[in-house]
């Protein structure tokens, strides 16, 4: 355990920043896991609906520092791909 006053801050600062991100990159996981589900059931009208709510939940989070910019973009991208793949 750190002693020095600062050092004991710097820990439980870390340590909400990681909760924080932690849930972010949860809710981002089940956004993109309704997508999957509903490209899976070949849904269209639900697939662009959980699309558009992934979408903003994934700028949201690149927008925060939780994902990198390109990270963010090549899930957007990809599930854009398996949305618009739908016949």
């Amino acid at each position: 355990m750190a002693n020095i006053k600062s050092a004991k801050k710097r820990i439980l600062v870390s340590e909400a920043r990681a909760a924080r991100n932690k849930s972010i990159r949860s809710a981002v996981k089940t956004s993109i896991k309704k997508v999957d589900a509903a490209v899976a059931a070949k849904d269209k009208e639900a697939a662009q609906k959980a699309l558009t709510a992934a979408v903003s939940q994934i700028g949201k989070a690149a927008a925060k520092g939780v994902y990198h910019k390109n990270n963010a973009a090549r899930k957007v991208s990809r599930l854009a791909k398996a949305v618009n793949s739908i016949a």
